[in-house]
């Protein structure tokens, strides 16, 4: 998941991942101190001799990969048919021990920092955001990288991302980030009960703006249904930018649009407190929002029917219809129109992707044979036989080949070789972040295969009608060249602070809302957020961003 793409208010807020204080012990790692003749600083020339004829490390090296654990049940992502089968055909190859590291998707930032603390962190360091991977660097976690030695042992990888390192991996003059690619399809999606919404004489199609979504809120609530879904909004904060004003000066973007830090103090934050906080004194959201602090959570009340809006990333043998059907067999299932989370008059904005999936760096104490596993194992990775195994399974088990040879999967495949709940792609995104065939065409065909739940063919073909129609309203985050001190400094007790106030703000009676905003407001700014708004102005003006 990159960062969830924009997800109406009606979900009330986009979960992810829980930030913990930046590591600064400066010997963290999961590795021993290298010696002399397996320096990890890339400035020196890569051996030569590291390597045989046939690319086989003459001692086995340990290569720790992470890999998210999203709690699917049966998977063990440390240990299942492909991890073993990428053993053998890759660490077999090159004498190299692949271990999987489980990264927990809900509270990755938590999880290595404790294993950078604690000396156990993978050989890779990655995340989805650059003021996350920008945090690590400035906690001196990562090492700079010798971009001629990627090429040299990662030429196809190197070839298909070369463009996008060489524009996007450079901080403070220093090679420092690879990257995954990322071609320009989605299948983020936001659902909500269609069957409730025609219950209460309405159709989805009614739903062309957030008033007229909370207007079908107060009728589920009169006939007794259940409320919308909600969140607790931490960590990410993308949540205010359907209440931009349109088009969005790309100043005021770089200056308040912020995956790390919320903006907090802007007149889009406080439109985006005000609904909320009309949707919960009205009993229109789920009451105990601020305890789903976890997708399971928030899932879990979507399935039970308590909820009727829920987002998720399709995937064709994701369990959440069969689940739901189990407990309402009549339920039934839209996409929530765009427009239905936006105040009349303005835009369906939404955050774009930027032009990269993972963001990856090297941990610094990562030894020169260890570094270059990684480049070995992005090469192997990179070919297309070997990422077509990883993304589709075993053929005759997982899939047969249509007349296109595009793979149509089994359905129902509960063998050894069945892939994980999101088709295996915590393992192939270190890569690319979707499938890619021969042309558009077929990758688009086969993207409706792969999101596609059978019986629910039509919120696949709604999902992509929308992301294409809503494409001239997306826009990316900037992305500044030199490191925001201020945003490492302050983030982690920003974004606590940011839960404690947006909650009271949200959860008071609406006749105290003004005055509690406004002392939040002032509270929050003085906590650090006027520093960062002032080092952001003075990059901006420098246009030290883009």
């Amino acid at each position: 998941m990159s960062i969830k793409k924009w997800v109406p208010v009606i979900l009330a807020s986009v979960m992810s991942t829980s930030l913990l204080a930046g590591c600064n012990d400066n010997g963290s790692g999961n590795k021993a101190s290298p010696s002399a003749t397996t320096s990890a600083n890339p400035s020196a020339s890569a051996s030569t001799s590291l390597l045989d004829s046939s690319n086989r490390f003459a001692q086995t090296v340990t290569l720790d990969i992470p890999v998210y654990d999203r709690a699917f049940e049966g998977w063990n992502v440390a240990d299942n048919y492909y991890t073993r089968w990428i053993q053998k055909e890759f660490g077999e190859k090159h004498n190299v021990k692949v271990n999987f590291v489980p990264i927990s998707r809900s509270n990755e930032v938590r999880d290595f920092e404790q294993l950078l603390s604690a000396g156990k962190a993978p050989d890779i360091i990655f995340h989805y955001d650059m003021p996350q991977a920008l945090t690590y660097y400035s906690e001196e976690v990562l090492q700079p990288l010798k971009m001629d030695e990627v090429a040299k042992y990662a030429p196809t990888y190197w070839k298909n991302t070369s463009k996008t390192i060489e524009q996007y991996g450079v901080v403070d003059k220093k090679n420092m980030f690879l990257f995954a690619k990322r071609p320009n399809y989605n299948n983020f999606v936001s659902l909500i009960r269609k069957d409730w919404v025609e219950k209460v004489g309405m159709k989805v199609e009614d739903l062309t703006s957030l008033e007229k979504y909370n207007e079908m809120l107060m009728k589920w609530k009169a006939a007794g249904l259940g409320v919308s879904g909600g969140s607790l909004t931490r960590n990410v904060f993308n949540y205010s930018y359907a209440f931009r004003d349109w088009p969005v000066d790309p100043k005021y973007r770089a200056l308040y649009s912020d995956l790390a830090v919320a903006d907090f103090t802007t007149a889009d934050t406080e439109r985006w407190l005000k609904n909320l906080n009309y949707q919960y004194n009205n009993g229109l959201i789920d009451k105990e929002f601020y305890l789903r602090d976890d997708d399971n959570k928030i899932k879990a009340e979507f399935v039970a029917g308590r909820t009727g809006t829920y987002g998720l990333y399709l995937a064709s043998n994701t369990d959440l219809f069969a689940a739901t059907l189990k407990n309402n067999p009549k339920a039934q299932f839209a996409v929530i129109p765009p427009e239905a989370g936006v105040p009349q008059g303005r835009k369906p904005q939404g955050r774009a992707d930027w032009p990269f999936g993972f963001i990856m760096g090297i941990n610094h104490k990562s030894t020169e044979q260890e570094r270059v596993a990684v480049w070995l194992y992005l090469e192997w990775m990179s070919q297309p036989k070997n990422l077509f195994f990883l993304q589709n399974g075993v053929e005759g088990q997982n899939y047969t080949l249509d007349a296109d040879g595009l793979p149509k999967k089994i359905a129902d495949f509960k063998g050894e070789s069945k892939l994980s709940n999101n088709n295996n792609k915590d393992y192939w995104a270190l890569v690319t972040e979707i499938a890619e065939f021969s042309t558009p065409e077929l990758t688009t065909k086969a993207n409706l295969r792969n999101w596609t739940v059978p019986g629910q063919e039509q919120l696949t073909e709604q999902l992509m009608k929308n992301w294409n129609a809503t494409a001239e309203y997306r826009t990316p985050d900037a992305l500044f060249s030199v490191v925001l001190k201020n945003v490492t400094e302050h983030k982690a007790d920003l974004n606590a602070l940011f839960q404690e106030l947006y909650l009271k703000v949200v959860m008071s009676p609406q006749d105290q809302f003004d005055k509690l905003y406004a002392d939040a407001k002032k509270k929050f700014l003085q906590a650090g957020y006027q520093e960062i708004l002032d080092e952001k102005k003075k990059a901006i003006d420098a246009g030290q961003f883009r």
